[in-house]
């Protein structure tokens, strides 16, 4: 009788430990992290522009690097320097704005389909944005290499992230003043999005007529 009854005291101790630690886990779920597919498809476009920007300034002289089509267009260099501030400043606001603010879920319902939005809308140059002022080119790098530097260091910093990160990308949010609230995945899909759209610009540049030809 005594056995039967310390056999039946350890189960209801190992049921109530059971049941304490079921509560704990439904109490603080698991961190979301990026799904496989969602970490290869952005470090895919990542890749993919990195290099057609990269493809598009190659070879260029200083005066078709420098050459404006219009006084009130940029000229190559200037969409270079604005597209390698942009990503600097881009995943500077994910790493220091967005993902330092409390996680909510709840938002997530604000912002589905707006990855597809962000990769075929954003590149169209058929709806022209005006870039805020702290983004438009000042001449901050004396030269090509510097630009090309620059992007370099950013883009790296950027993939090396999207590639280790556990950090739940799709929970925490920030506002974008065209596309509205954007979750953190998203942010650093438009990194990719944005350089695609002036890389487009930059062959503008290359196609108009007076494009120096040396």
């Amino acid at each position: 009788m005594k056995i039967q009854w310390k056999l039946a005291a350890v189960l209801c101790l190992v049921f109530t430990l059971a049941v304490a630690g079921m509560a704990q886990t439904m109490a603080t779920p698991a961190t979301t992290t990026l799904t496989p597919e969602e970490r290869a498809a952005a470090l895919k476009n990542l890749q993919a522009t990195h290099d057609a920007f990269l493809q598009s300034i190659a070879g260029l002289s200083d005066r078709q690097w420098r050459f404006k089509p219009a006084p009130d267009r940029w000229s190559v260099a200037e969409v270079s320097e604005h597209i390698a501030v942009s990503e600097s400043t881009i995943f500077g606001f994910v790493e220091t704005k967005i993902m330092t603010a409390p996680a909510d879920p709840s938002k997530r319902a604000e912002v589905a389909g707006k990855d597809e939005i962000i990769l075929t809308r954003v590149p169209d140059r058929s709806h022209k944005v005006q870039a805020p002022e702290y983004l438009k080119p000042t001449n901050r790098w004396a030269t090509e290499a510097d630009v090309i530097k620059a992007f370099d260091d950013s883009r790296r910093a950027t993939m090396d992230y999207v590639r280790t990160t556990n950090d739940d990308l799709r929970d925490h949010f920030g506002p974008h003043p065209v596309l509205g609230p954007l979750d953190a995945y998203q942010w650093i899909l438009l990194i990719s999005a944005h350089s695609e759209r002036h890389t487009k610009q930059i062959e503008e540049v290359k196609a108009d007529p007076n494009f120096p030809k040396d």
